[in-house]
């Protein structure tokens, strides 16, 4: 029992990095089932710019997450802004040249931005790179662009630019200077792309965690059958692995973008990575963090981005238009509030009495 407990808390310490996390109550005296191990096998890398870490609890699986390290490495080096060579890269060096071919599994994750830059009425915008580019918040050399400069890229965030050749897989942006950006969906694909992987093998309990995005796959105690995963999200003014609350999740993805992630500290302000494409600026509102539950990662990931940019009131009336597809919000503002999207009302679980739920 002691290798076991000292092995949780392991895992909570690594899982905290991302914006939501797992609690682990396993019960010592429940009798594990046999094709599960009580010693999950877990690996992780640090890839996408942050660290990935995949876990998984069927035995004789551990083989399983090398395939599952080797989907996100290649996914990675196909959607990825910050080395030469990438697809993407590619693309953002045709723009008002010519249209470029795009490979079969990555042809879904353009489709996907394109879908996601409609769905959100411009509030999700794929061709958003050319002012995250000036910025580079993340990257080395970030700093505050020059007004002028930002004035001067606005005209090219617009993804109806973007001309997608469904029948040739081919992806023309029709602007010199355009830059697609796949910083606010690529993590949520790569994610499905590995819970794919797993099934495909036979995984029936898992946790993979990139970053901000999480997906549980089967149940916490596989022996019951019965216990969906308590997933923690993250108190956004406390360290890491301190929550608000949890929900009770099994086979979904849990997504949250926030103030606290990754920003930038200039002339005493806060810029935040979240940009707004009406703008050309890091978002200014009442919210710090939006949290997305959802069965693909990759809506959870472009739509925690578009929940964002609207604001609570807007961000809440168009998440529960989301409702008939399974996917939930939870906002947290400024003022320590906790705001839920219908589908919700069951499951979340408010577990900090410095915050209160709003109606």
């Amino acid at each position: 029992m002691m290798k076991k407990k000292i092995w949780l808390l392991l895992v909570i310490l690594v899982l905290a990095l991302a914006g939501v996390f797992i609690y682990f109550s396993a019960n010592g005296q429940e009798k594990q089932d046999a094709r599960y191990t009580d010693v999950p096998y877990q690996k992780n890398a640090f890839l996408m710019g942050t660290i990935c870490t995949l876990t998984i609890y069927d035995k004789g699986k551990e083989s399983v997450l090398n395939k599952g390290i080797k989907t996100i490495r290649h996914f990675d080096q196909e959607a990825t802004l910050t080395r030469s060579g990438s697809v993407l890269d590619a693309i953002n060096d045709n723009a008002g040249i010519k249209p470029v071919k795009i490979p079969a599994d990555f042809w879904e994750l353009i489709e996907k931005a394109m879908y996601f830059s409609k769905n959100s009425n411009d509030s999700f915008d794929m061709a958003i790179g050319a002012v995250t580019n000036l910025w580079k918040i993340g990257l080395p050399g970030a700093h505050v662009p020059a007004d002028s400069e930002i004035k001067a890229a606005l005209p090219l965030l617009d993804y109806h630019d973007v001309i997608l050749n469904k029948q040739q897989h081919t992806v023309y942006l029709t602007r010199k200077g355009m830059r697609l950006d796949f910083g606010g969906i690529a993590k949520g694909y790569i994610a499905d792309k590995v819970k794919q992987t797993f099934l495909k093998n036979h995984v029936t309990s898992a946790i993979i965690s990139l970053g901000g995005n999480i997906y549980v796959i089967g149940q916490s105690h596989p022996a019951s059958g019965t216990r969906d995963w308590n997933v923690g999200i993250q108190n956004p003014n406390q360290s890491r692995g301190s929550s608000i609350g949890f929900v009770r999740e099994s086979n979904m993805s849990i997504v949250t973008a926030g103030t606290y992630e990754q920003y930038l500290i200039a002339n005493g302000h806060k810029y935040i990575y979240l940009m707004d494409p009406k703008t050309g600026y890091p978002y200014e509102n009442n919210l710090v963090s939006a949290t997305i539950v959802s069965r693909e990662s990759v809506d959870g990931d472009a739509l925690s981005n578009a929940a964002f940019d609207k604001g609570l009131k807007k961000g809440l009336a168009y998440m529960n238009h989301k409702n008939k597809d399974r996917i939930q919000a939870i906002f947290i503002t400024k003022a320590h509030k906790v705001f839920i999207t219908n589908g919700l009302k069951n499951n979340f679980k408010l577990t900090d009495n410095s915050y209160h739920m709003g109606n």
